[in-house]
């Protein structure tokens, strides 16, 4: 099962992670900490994976708001990527955005 790991301290690394859940009683199969893509600094999210279910699931219920580094751990089952993967912010992205342009003649180019 994948976990999401959130409020995570922006200084933890993966191995920070995996000797906490080894003080917890859980062995993490892989840690994952989410890294901005350009200053690559921990974003204080990230995932894990244990392979047995039950196992993973009793992680949640033992771990979900612990402290780690002055912080609440939010610890869930991580749920599966929506399509497109990145915030939808809305909006026209191009084109006309103006309303109804039927009855207007189209702009001339002046030179």
């Amino acid at each position: 099962m994948k976990l999401y790991l959130g409020n995570l301290p922006f200084k933890v690394t993966e191995a920070d992670i995996s000797a906490w859940f080894e003080q917890q009683g859980f062995a993490l199969d892989s840690v994952t900490i989410m890294r901005d893509r350009f200053s690559n600094e921990p974003r204080g999210f990230g995932f894990a994976e244990i392979h047995d279910d039950a196992s993973a699931q009793r992680a949640v219920e033992v771990c979900h708001g612990q402290q780690m580094g002055g912080r609440a751990l939010v610890i869930n089952e991580a749920r599966p990527m929506t399509k497109g993967g990145g915030g939808d912010r809305g909006g026209d992205r191009g084109g006309d955005r103006g309303g109804d342009r039927g009855s207007r003649p189209p702009r001339r180019e002046r030179y």
